[in-house]
C-alpha cells in the first residue's frame, strides 16, 4: 500500500474536494481520484463519497482516518529516527492564542530556514487543553501559559517569557494613578475562566479594588481596541507584540507586586520527536531574546 495514497486520502478529507486537494498536492484532480480509487480497492471499502464538486468521508473512511493520520506521522518520524545527524520529520505543536499570533510565526520562520526537512502541524487552543494534548501524546509540544498545577513526570516545561500585569488605559489617562483608574473607570475584564484573567482578578482582590465591570472577554487584542475607543480600562498582562496598529494607549505599571503571566514550552519527554522539540525550543529562545531587546 502506497503511503502517498494515504496522504492523498487525508488531504482530500481535510480540503473537502478533489480539486482543492490536487492544488495542495500539486497533481491533477484526475490523479487524486485515481489514487483514491486504488486505495479503496486495497482497503476493500469506499472511503470518499462524491457529491458534485465536493466530497465527504464515508463511515468506513471516518473509522480509519485517525489511524491513517497516526501512520503518516510515524512514517514521517522514520527519517528523523534513522538519521541522527539531521533534524527532520513532522513536529506537532500546540499554541495558545497569544503565542499563535505573537512569537510563533517568527519561530517557525527560523525553523523552516534552518531545518528544511521538517513539517509542522499546529493545533491552536487554550493552555489547559494543550497540556492534556501533550500528556496524551496527541502533540509533541505546546507554547502555553505556566500551569497552576504540577506536571506529570512524563512532561517538562521551560520558561520563555514573563509578562507583568499592567493597567491598559487611553493615552489621555497616562498620568493617572493605576489603582484610581481601576476603581473609577469602567473595567474591561480579562476573562476569569482563563489563567491570566484569574491573576488579574486576584490582584484586584488583594488591592481591595471593587471595579465597575463593563465587559469580560478572553481576547487581548480586542480589549486593547475597546480601551482605545474609550469604553474603559483593563488589567492585563503586558503581552508580546504584535499589538493592533494605530491605537493610542497607556501601559501603566502597577504600584504593588503581582504575579506574572509566564509563557513557555511544555513537551513530552517520551516523544520520538524530542530532537525536533529541542530545535524548536532553541529557536524560540532566540526569538524571545530578540523581542525583549
Amino acid at each position: 500500500m502506497e503511503t502517498q495514497f494515504l496522504h492523498t486520502f487525508v488531504t482530500v478529507v481535510d480540503q473537502g474536494s478533489m480539486a482543492a486537494a490536487a492544488r495542495v498536492l500539486n497533481i491533477t484532480p484526475a490523479a487524486v481520484a485515481q489514487q483514491i480509487r486504488t486505495l479503496e480497492r486495497e482497503i476493500g471499502a469506499p472511503l470518499i463519497a462524491r457529491v458534485g464538486r465536493t466530497v465527504s468521508v464515508t463511515e468506513e473512511g471516518a473509522r480509519i482516518l485517525p489511524r491513517t493520520r497516526e501512520l503518516l506521522r510515524n512514517v514521517a518520524d522514520l527519517r528523523s529516527v534513522a538519521n541522527e545527524s539531521e533534524v527532520a520529520g513532522e513536529l506537532r505543536l500546540g499554541a495558545c492564542p497569544t503565542a499563535l499570533a505573537g512569537m510563533l510565526p517568527d519561530v517557525l520562520a527560523r525553523m523552516v530556514e534552518s531545518f528544511p526537512g521538517i513539517n509542522v502541524f499546529i493545533q491552536p487552543g487554550y493552555s489547559a487543553d494543550l497540556y492534556h494534548s501533550v500528556e496524551k501524546g496527541d502533540i509533541d509540544a505546546a507554547v502555553v501559559l505556566q500551569a497552576p498545577f504540577p506536571l506529570p513526570k512524563t512532561c517538562e516545561w521551560q520558561l520563555l517569557r514573563e509578562e507583568p500585569l499592567i493597567v491598559l488605559a487611553p493615552l489621555s489617562m497616562a498620568d493617572r494613578n493605576p489603582h484610581e483608574l481601576l476603581s473609577a473607570q469602567p473595567l474591561i475584564r480579562y476573562d476569569r475562566h482563563h489563567w491570566g484573567g484569574r491573576q488579574a482578578d486576584e490582584y484586584l482582590r488583594q488591592a481591595n479594588i471593587v471595579p465597575r465591570e463593563r465587559f469580560e472577554l478572553n481576547a487581548l487584542n480586542a480589549i486593547a481596541v475597546m480601551v482605545d475607543r474609550g469604553l474603559g480600562v483593563s488589567l492585563v498582562p503586558d503581552w508580546a507584540p504584535p499589538w493592533p496598529e494605530g491605537l493610542k494607549l497607556a501601559r501603566i505599571p502597577l504600584p504593588d507586586a503581582s504575579a506574572k503571566r509566564c509563557i513557555g514550552i511544555v513537551w513530552s519527554r517520551s516523544s520520538v520527536r524530542v530532537r525536533l522539540v529541542t530545535a524548536f525550543l532553541r529557536e524560540s529562545r532566540k526569538v524571545v531574546a530578540a523581542q525583549t531587546h
